[in-house]
């Protein structure tokens, strides 16, 4: 009998998670955006909060539980410096987003996922297309660049192997 989608993917995460953890290859931080509260001048300030932690293995997050993500933004708990050349809408984003973990609580320098989704791992989710994660033929497959279809899709399993590998180049 064909292994399930779900099933794949329940097998290839917990397949990843005990070699990343048998290699000792660092998680990153995950943090969850709190937008300010009150009102007027009398606002809180944003703030990314801790909400565990997770191996970043390219479009997908995967955490020690077996929860997977598709990847959102990405920052460092530091207090910016003020700008002095760049001060691009965007630029201005990703200093907002360092001073938002840096009040977290996060160690100085951490590396904070935020803005990520959980996936949903059932099979009917699967084979809708669960972000980054779809079934083609049987298999699970990830897309990688969505921004050329047809292009960027490796298997789970491919895909995985290879960036584990990269998180444990010598």
């Amino acid at each position: 009998m064909e292994e399930s989608p779900s099933a794949q993917v329940r097998r290839l995460v917990a397949r990843t998670i005990d070699s990343l953890v048998s290699q000792g290859v660092h998680d990153e931080a995950l943090g969850v955006m709190r937008e300010p509260r009150g009102f007027s001048v009398f606002k809180t300030a944003p703030m990314i909060t801790p909400a565990g932690r997770a191996w970043r293995l390219g479009v997908l997050l995967v955490d020690r539980d077996g929860g997977v993500y598709e990847t959102g933004d990405v920052t460092r708990a530091i207090e910016p410096l003020r700008a002095v050349t760049n001060r691009s809408a965007e630029a201005e984003a990703r200093r907002d987003d360092r001073r938002a973990a840096a009040r977290g609580k996060f160690p100085e320098g951490e590396v904070v996922n935020h803005r990520f989704v959980p996936l949903a791992l059932d099979d009917e989710s699967l084979d809708a297309g669960s972000g980054p994660l779809q079934v083609r033929d049987g298999m699970v497959v990830v897309q990688w660049d969505r921004s050329s279809p047809g292009h960027g899709v490796s298997t789970l399993d491919r895909y995985l192997a290879d960036r584990v590998s990269v998180l444990t180049l010598d």
